[in-house]
């Protein structure tokens, strides 16, 4: 493969393992925490189909695709996956970036794993557990 190629895979690895580390914390969190309004609506995959957590995921989309499109688009000046050290705290280092890709990686196997056994059991992330 070429560079182009490698630097647009790369860029998608470190991107799905992101949202990834994001959705198996949330798969957790969403167990404990209710938000103001969202009260009623069911932890797990059934969140999405049950208003207003319809209405939360729509707006997540269309904020995820503004920034995907403005402020997060890639650089090709800059590695991929680098938007800089947003909030000055001088740690995007090498050795950051290899760790947030091996945890990435994790995370998408993790996150799978939480909504496959949600799907087959019905049970949300911590239910599984037994708690």
């Amino acid at each position: 493969g070429d560079e182009n190629g490698f630097r647009n895979l790369r860029a998608a690895e470190i991107k799905h393992g992101r949202v990834a580390m994001m959705a198996a914390l949330g798969g957790v969190v969403q167990h404990f925490v209710k938000l103001p309004g969202f009260e009623t609506v069911p932890s797990g995959l059934s969140a999405v189909t049950t208003a207003p957590g319809t209405y939360a995921f729509v707006a997540l989309f269309l904020a995820a695709g503004a920034l995907e499109l403005g402020p997060w688009s890639e650089n090709p000046s800059k590695d991929p996956g680098n938007f800089g050290d947003p909030a000055g705290l001088g740690q995007y280092t090498e050795e950051f970036r290899q760790r947030e890709l091996n945890n990435g990686r994790f995370a998408m196997f993790a996150a799978i794993g939480i909504i496959s056994a949600e799907l087959l059991t019905g049970k949300d992330a911590v239910e599984q557990l037994g708690f």
